[in-house]
């Protein structure tokens, strides 16, 4: 098993986020890694949790990491929350970004939970799956 490739992973993630053209029409700047001190915005993306598994085999050093990306925002419905996460969704499926550490060998959608919170939050948990090698 290996966790060196876990912050490559999550920096490339973050990179591929904020460079969406689409979703920074929708979130502008409040797209974060770790979420900012004072006041939040009233809609933003973050990146969040994580569970790594070990994909090694006889060939080399792998994982599977599923990792949780959060649209977080005070607008009344889901509406505003699920096309910031169809978005960033969209931003995540394709080619997929390029690691400075290893290589990406596939990212998928796995699951959502959209919940409302405290204060009148609504809150979309996005799970994605990555398979990831060292090289």
């Amino acid at each position: 098993m290996s966790y060196a490739m876990t912050a490559a992973l999550q920096s490339a993630v973050y990179q591929t986020l904020v460079e969406d053209t689409a979703l920074s029409a929708l979130v502008g700047a409040h797209i974060y890694d770790a979420l900012p001190q004072g006041t939040l915005p009233e809609l933003y993306v973050t990146l969040g949790a994580e569970t790594v598994r070990d994909a090694s085999d006889a060939t080399g050093v792998g994982a599977w990491h599923d990792f949780n990306v959060a649209v977080v925002t005070d607008a009344a419905g889901f509406q505003v929350a699920k096309t910031v996460a169809a978005a960033a969704c969209d931003a995540l499926s394709g080619a997929g970004p390029v690691l400075e550490r290893g290589r990406l060998v596939s990212l998928r959608f796995l699951k959502a939970k959209a919940k409302r919170e405290s204060g009148g939050l609504r809150r979309i948990d996005m799970t994605f799956r990555a398979r990831v090698e060292d090289d």
